[in-house]
Order: structure tokens, then sequence, then C-alpha cells
């Protein structure tokens, strides 16, 4: 989906519609979730602190986010997709891979059932999306950012060793910032550079990410899209407005937290063993606490106590800026979830 949540937002409030608007955070402290396009031309982008934003884009207007209306979007999207294939791999409430090898319209052009696909999300959601069609999840997933907004791109078999060869570095989907920063070092700034490099060369440099680098030099990706992709944890997590000071607030706010992913893993029958508490402080630097028991978490009393012990192993007088809580080692093997993390926001 393109900017989905700004989207969403200017689609049910036209007053925002053409201005550049920031989903999540305010002017003050928080972190942008999503940001429209008219305000990426100025630099703003997700997972950016507010105030860094709203210094880009001082006409930023900041909405709160509704998670419960970005889920039924989703969820009409996803009915969309079912009409063609139950090859459908969740990555998140606004992206997906589709598998349409064989599909249920028995259409033999995949391009054609992309672009059906982008007219039916507009005409039952209102918003756009862009769509990435190709030989593999990678290179789908490369093309589908290439021509953002409402943008079809398609890499044809022929053409994937040339487009792979002209590719920045640092549009390889899986190649993040620190990697490619490194890979400049080396010389490498295109995908023709990275080819350059043997196998063993790039373990050698990289480790056991190496040779997924390498594949991707060659444009191979051999992960078949997977509609039964295992959950591997539930997250829940709060940036506060004003930082946290009183002990009180804190154990408060843990609770709440803790009651967010109870309810939950109530509603979908997941439980886990481990249980992790975040903390960030004012300062901007984190800490983690966690603790696994030999038994699946299936009350909110026991929760709520092991979040308790948790917050009270930290004793640091520093504000408290964020609080999370994460449920891992999840007994989940054999219910086919969706997607491989699931973050509850709020």
């Amino acid at each position: 989906m393109d900017a989905f949540y700004a989207s969403v937002e200017q689609r049910d409030f036209p007053e925002l519609r053409g201005k550049p608007i920031a989903v999540g955070g305010n002017r003050e402290r928080g972190v942008v979730m999503t940001a429209s396009y008219e305000a990426r031309k100025f630099g703003v982008r997700s997972a950016m602190p507010s105030a860094i934003a709203y210094r880009l884009c001082p006409d930023l207007i900041f909405a709160k986010p509704r998670f419960q209306v970005y889920r039924q979007v989703s969820e009409q999207i996803r009915t969309i997709f079912y009409r063609y294939t139950d090859l459908v791999e969740p990555l998140s409430l606004d992206e997906a891979y589709l598998d349409v090898t064989e599909n249920k319209m028995g259409i033999s052009s995949a391009s054609q059932i992309a672009r059906e696909i982008k007219k039916g999300i507009v005409q039952d959601t209102g918003i756009t999306a862009s769509a990435g069609v190709s030989i593999n999840k990678f290179l789908a997933k490369v093309a589908s950012d290439y021509k953002k907004p409402n943008g079809l791109s398609v890499i044809m078999p022929h053409q994937v060793a040339g487009f792979i060869d002209n590719l920045e570095i640092s549009r390889f989907h899986g190649i993040g910032k620190v990697t490619t920063g490194k890979m400049h070092e080396l010389g490498i700034k295109t995908g023709a550079d990275l080819k350059s490099y043997s196998e063993q060369q790039l373990v050698k440099i990289f480790g056991k990410n190496g040779r997924n680098y390498y594949l991707k030099a060659h444009g191979k990706d051999t992960n078949p899209v997977n509609p039964h992709r295992l959950r591997k944890s539930i997250s829940s997590e709060n940036t506060f407005s004003q930082d946290l000071t009183e002990n009180l607030s804190i154990q408060t706010e843990v609770m709440q937290i803790a009651r967010q992913v109870m309810d939950w893993m109530n509603r979908h029958q997941v439980y886990g063993r481990t249980v992790t508490l975040k903390v960030k402080f004012n300062d901007f630097n984190q800490i983690t606490r966690s603790k696994t028991l030999g038994h699946y978490i299936r009350k909110l009393e026991e929760l709520e106590k092991i979040a308790a012990e948790l917050q009270s192993s930290v004793n640091d007088p520093r504000p408290v800026r964020l609080l999370g809580l994460s449920m891992s080692n999840l007994n989940n093997q054999d219910a086919g979830e969706s997607t491989s993390q699931l973050t509850l926001d709020f």
C-alpha cells in the first residue's frame, strides 16, 4: 500500500488531502509511523523521531493513529487477494506476497492480475497500492518499491540480470543502512559490483548473510510464498507524551501493556513462555529484561506478576520515555500463524 496509514487518514478526512501529514507522534516527541507523500518531499520518513520530522517540515500535521480502521481496511484488501489465490503471505497490515502461478481466475498473466488487484483496491477502499511482478519474492519486492505511489513494475525473466546489475545496493531488499555503508567502503555500489564477488568472499566478509547477498546479486530467491508463516513473538509498546518519573506511573503503564498482550493471546489462543520488558529512557538508551518459564503463561495475573518483577529489577532513576512488553517461545508451532511478528499499537 502507498503510505497506508496516512492515505487512510487523508481518505477519511478531506481537510488533510494534499497536505503533509504524519501518523504517530507529535511536535515534541514520539515516532513517525507513516508519512504522506507530501511530507516525504521534505525528507520525513517512517521511524523518524517526530521532533526531527517537524523541524524538516514546520507545516507537518500529526494525526493520531486509528488501528482499528487500518485493520478493517487491511481485511478488505486481503479479501481481494483471496479472489485470485490462497497463496498469500501477509508481511504486515499493508503488504503481502502472492503466488499467482496457478490462480482461481485462470489468468495467464501475472501483470494482468496485479492490475486487477490494484483496481479492486481503489474501488473497495479508495486508496492506492503499488505492485511488483517477477519470478521470485526478492525481485517482486524490489519491483513493488520501484515506482511508488500507484505504480506497477514488472521484471521479466530476460530482464533480471540487467535490472540487478544497475540496481543501487541501497535498494536491495534485506540490505540495511549499516551493511550498505560497509559495501560502499568496499566499492560495492550496484548489483554488478556485488556480483563481482564470489560466494566465498561475501561469506568471509559478511558471515552467513554473505550467501544471501550472493544469491540476490544473481537474482535468485528460492523461498516460496508461505501462507502459514509462524508468528515468533507478540509485542506491545507505548511512547509517552511526557517522560515517566514516578515508579507508580511506570508500574501502571506496564500493567496496561501486559493486559493488551494478554487480551490478544486470549483472543487467538496463542501463549508464550518468555516475557521481555523493554525500557527506553529519555536519553534514548534502552535496556531489556527477560524471564523464561517452563510453562506457557495463560493467566493475566501471572503475566502481571512477571512484568512487575522485571520492572522492579531495572532500578534506574532515569526518566522513562517508552515501555514495551513482548512474549516469545509461543505455542503456535501447529497454529499456522500468518506473520512472523505482531506489534500491538495503542
